[in-house]
């Protein structure tokens, strides 16, 4: 009996195994395949044929018949790993550039900042800058979550701020090409690259608050200079890297919020892994858990003071656009 349930609970498992490369291989051969709309729809149509023939050599212990579509996986995942990122596209305008920096004593020299200005998501005014910051006046790290499909999803972006009044802001976004939709689907098979943009608040932050409405909320994070200054630096070396070696973005695992979270890591190796990670829109909920925001006040009032709308909306274009969007917001 036990013997049987074994072999039973054996097939199970092979019929899940079987099922899942059958799905993940289709969405492969779709998104991937270079080969033209016919080859696109043609080659999907025989991986699903060979995937149901493995299927009923599972149910019928004939393992003979497997063989096929073993050989075929195997094809695949060779075929998998020969698609690399190259760092080449006709990229979108806003994530045309990616930034890179050098640093000298405590001076940081970045080019290819973005400061464009927003009309709307199709008319915008195109600018990139070459900046430089002062390591040591770095004052503060802020974490902005732009909620755009429901509680559980938002885009998150840091954002240093310096002695001088100036904030920088960095966003992990997808690198889609011109007149590209993205998909979050697409996400999980080598459709996009990633890119590391560096921006003004007027812009990255606006853009989404006063143009496209989304919900952007703002956390003070709990940092002190040293570990501020370390992230920032963690920052500018990503970057460096993303540029001498192109990246794929994956929607689980390479994105807006893994990359800062990996980073964060290396502040402190002892940071624990939570699921709200990965589900970025309760990522404040994880920073509040950890003490990485403040207490004083419950959760819930840190989001409903950090609403930005409002503010963001009277604020304008105003020079002092970072300021005005902190107004009532609660400190470290």
């Amino acid at each position: 009996m036990t013997a049987r349930l074994l072999s039973i609970a054996g097939r199970l498992l092979l019929v899940l195994a079987a099922a899942l490369a059958a799905l993940w291989g289709t969405l492969a051969l779709w998104y991937r395949l270079p080969l033209g709309e016919f080859g696109r729809y043609a080659l999907p149509a025989l991986w699903i044929v060979l995937a149901f023939l493995a299927l009923a050599a599972v149910i019928a212990a004939r393992w003979r018949l497997l063989l096929p579509f073993v050989a075929a996986f195997a094809g695949l995942l060779i075929w998998w790993s020969t698609i690399q990122p190259t760092g080449k596209g006709d990229w979108a305008d806003d994530v045309a550039r990616q930034f890179t920096a050098t640093v000298e004593g405590s001076t940081a020299r970045l080019t290819n900042v973005r400061d464009f200005d927003w009309r709307s998501d199709n008319d915008f005014t195109e600018h990139w800058d070459d900046r430089s910051y002062d390591l040591d006046t770095i004052t503060s790290v802020d974490l902005f979550a732009s909620y755009w499909s429901g509680p559980a999803i938002a885009h998150t972006i840091l954002s240093f701020g310096f002695a001088d009044g100036r904030h920088l802001a960095f966003s992990v976004e997808v690198r889609r090409q011109k007149n590209e939709v993205y998909s979050a689907i697409s996400g999980f098979f080598k459709q996009n690259e990633l890119v590391v943009i560096a921006a003004d608040e007027r812009d990255v932050i606006r853009v989404r608050s006063n143009v496209r409405g989304e919900d952007v909320q703002l956390f003070r994070l709990r940092t002190s200079p040293p570990q501020a200054k370390e992230l920032f630096l963690y920052l500018l070396s990503e970057a460096n890297d993303l540029a001498a070696k192109p990246r794929f973005y994956n929607t689980a695992t390479t994105n807006c919020t893994t990359v800062p979270f990996h980073l964060a890591q290396k502040l402190d190796p002892d940071l624990p892994v939570d699921w709200r990670v990965l589900v970025s829109g309760y990522l404040p909920d994880y920073l509040y858990d950890i003490g990485a925001l403040s207490h004083q006040v419950p959760l819930s009032e840190l989001r409903q003071r950090g609403q930005i709308e409002t503010r963001a909306k009277a604020a304008g274009d105003s020079p002092d656009f970072s300021a005005l969007i902190r107004v009532g917001v609660p400190g470290p």
